[in-house]
């Protein structure tokens, strides 16, 4: 079969085409076709090993999300059936509950094997059946960006109707985020680098925005936009660079999903900021598979619409990586796998 590997060294330019053995699936285990990957930020930093030991080792089938059809189940198997659509989880071992390191330590596209291949082997307990309304490059925009979203305003932030809420960017976090915000019934502000993007982030239901490349202090005027009390949950996806201004505009008490660091992992904060309003300060890795579960059903009974930016084919996948490094996506940046 045919993947995408990191070998002989790291660094991007040892990301390359190769032939593996198509695998067999053992008990417990189901054999996928895969259809369609999706890409995530952490898919810059795995081939360069970013991510220190942690990252795995070569040779590394790259990128964590995708879709595939189950095309062989091995004994025992009960959880799915052979043409089921499904996705694989982020974390193969982190079923429910709260995180530790074993459940945190087997991720796909690093450690694990990831999606850019045209089969996986994986346990049943990792995968996902997901709703028939989506397409495949929708469905395989899921497993990261969709579920991190989830987890920051669901099942940490539990967003409440009239509460405020502002969400930085225009990526794939940050429109599932807009999307799940707006489902709990809250007002939401989102910050973007252009009014294109803004104009779009309008029409799919932001009830105030910002554009931060030209109004670089934003904190002031999203401040402004709660009456001066301050934001209840902010998604905070930029880090170094946007987090001081974040803890400017959020209310006391109020919750900040820590998520990305686009502008720098650095933290040169007044942390006393955090102290006296009590802020909630919550670090966010994708999530559970219940979790992932919980966010299906929800997606399936309002049939929310998934934002697929550009389609690459499954040997282009440098290019698509060059496109995600520029930064000028608005939604998620997909792989179609060969038939």
């Amino acid at each position: 079969m045919r993947v995408f590997q990191i070998q002989d060294d790291w660094g991007m330019a040892n990301l390359k085409l190769a032939e593996r053995p198509q695998p067999e699936p053992g008990p417990g285990q189901v054999l996928l076709r895969m259809r369609a990957a999706s890409l995530n930020y952490r898919d810059l930093v795995v081939p360069e090993r970013g991510y220190g030991s942690f990252t795995g080792t070569l040779p590394l089938i790259p990128v964590s999300d995708g879709v595939g059809e189950v095309v062989q189940a091995g004994p025992g198997v009960s959880r799915v059936r052979v043409g089921d659509r499904v996705c694989p989880t982020f974390f193969q071992g982190w079923i429910a509950g709260d995180p530790d390191l074993g459940r945190m330590t087997g991720s796909l596209g690093g450690p694990i094997d990831g999606t850019m291949a045209e089969f996986m082997c994986l346990s049943e307990q990792g995968v996902v059946k997901v709703p028939a309304y989506l397409s495949d490059v929708e469905a395989a925009s899921l497993p990261c960006a969709a579920l991190t979203a989830w987890s920051a305003l669901a099942t940490h932030g539990r967003v409440s109707p009239g509460e405020r809420v502002l969400i930085q960017g225009s990526g794939g976090v940050a429109l599932f985020a807009l999307a799940f915000a707006k489902l709990a019934g809250a007002h939401v502000t989102m910050i973007s680098s252009s009014d294109a993007k803004i104009e779009r982030l309008q029409a799919l239901g932001a009830d105030a925005t910002i554009n931060y490349s030209t109004t670089p202090e934003w904190s002031k005027p999203a401040r402004e936009i709660t009456a001066g009390r301050g934001f209840d949950h902010i998604v905070e996806l930029g880090g170094e660079k946007t987090l001081p201004q974040s803890l400017r505009c959020i209310r006391p008490g109020g919750s900040l999903s820590m998520i990305g660091v686009l502008s720098g992992s650095s933290l040169s904060t007044p942390l006393g900021l955090i102290i006296t309003r009590q802020v909630r300060l919550q670090g966010i890795t994708v999530g559970h598979r219940d979790g992932f579960e919980a966010m299906l059903r929800a997606l399936e009974q309002h049939r929310l619409p998934v934002i697929v930016d550009r389609v690459f084919e499954f040997a282009a996948l440098h290019e698509a990586l060059a496109y995600l490094r520029s930064g000028a996506q608005f939604g998620k940046i997909c792989i179609r796998h060969p038939d």
